[in-house]
């Protein structure tokens, strides 16, 4: 039986048909890199929830949203100043206590922020850069209820902590800034990392650090270990040359989460002195 072409508008249906269906396709795969890309830098299902200890003081309040946030506050007492940390991807409030009690230890106010979606915010929003932001705000406004204004808040940020105490401190919100493993920007770390380039679309979060050094305009430490296998040397002191007189402490052989363990009493001490020196003047 012979057989006859389809109808020329038959043709464009179809063809039509396998645009639409390669667009959903690409859609598809899009989504699911933005997906995994975010699941990547908010492991929130691999940390789990850690009650903070009774000993420490909890603080609860609320971000511009509606979101929860909480921080855990342990005194120094000494100074009058406050360390506001914002801790690592994997980790949350808790996990740094240890760090708080050190530098309690040596005067300084700490205050611990937790981001939504993590610990006891678990329940709450899932965490995306503006998120992170909203809940960094809250802390600060929460701060400033309790007595600390911009000028006694000393801003650290650890790892993916670093990208929002950054914007913080672009933010004016305080009044010097200490930076541990930090990277230049997400895209960069990817790009260094995995050796692609990717779109805006497909990385959502960007926390572009080396973007906003130019209006950081505080004292600045920044703290890198020369054997980091996550984020790369060079992205720390490449912001250090960005970031107008800032220091930079290289320690040496230190990884991405060994630094103080390597550094010990000698690092803290000289993030101490900082400290010192930035609430002396």
């Amino acid at each position: 039986m012979a057989k006859y072409p389809a109808a020329p508008h038959v043709v464009k249906m179809r063809g039509v048909k396998t645009a639409v269906t390669g667009l959903v396709a690409v859609l598809t795969i899009a989504l699911s890199i933005r997906s995994v890309g975010r699941h990547y830098l908010f492991p929130t299902q691999d940390v789990p929830v850690v009650v903070p200890p009774c000993s420490v003081e909890h603080w609860e309040f609320r971000a511009a949203d509606g979101e929860t946030v909480r921080a855990l506050a342990v005194p120094g007492g000494k100074h009058g100043h406050v360390v506001v940390h914002f801790h690592n991807n994997r980790e949350t409030m808790v996990e740094p206590l240890w760090l708080a009690r050190m530098l309690s230890a040596r005067g300084l106010d700490v205050v611990l922020a937790e981001y939504r979606g993590y610990g006891l915010s678990k329940s709450g929003a899932a965490p995306t850069e503006e998120g992170l932001y909203l809940d960094a705000e809250a802390t600060m406004s929460e701060l400033a209820r309790r007595g600390y204004g911009p000028e006694r808040v000393i801003l650290w940020g650890t790892s993916l902590g670093t990208g929002v105490a950054a914007e913080m401190a672009r933010r004016h919100r305080g009044a010097a800034l200490v930076l541990v493993s930090p990277y230049t920007s997400i895209p960069d770390l990817v790009r260094e990392r995995a050796l692609v380039s990717l779109p805006e679309f497909l990385l959502p979060d960007r926390f572009d650090i080396a973007s906003k050094a130019a209006a950081i305009r505080v004292p600045t430490l920044i703290v890198h270990g020369d054997a980091d296998e996550i984020v790369p040397f060079s992205m720390g002191t490449r912001l250090a040359k960005l970031i107008v007189g800032s220091t930079f402490v290289r320690v040496k052989s230190g990884r991405h989460g060994d630094l103080f363990a390597r550094g010990g009493k000698p690092l803290l001490d000289r993030i101490s002195l900082f400290a010192d020196s930035f609430q002396s003047s």
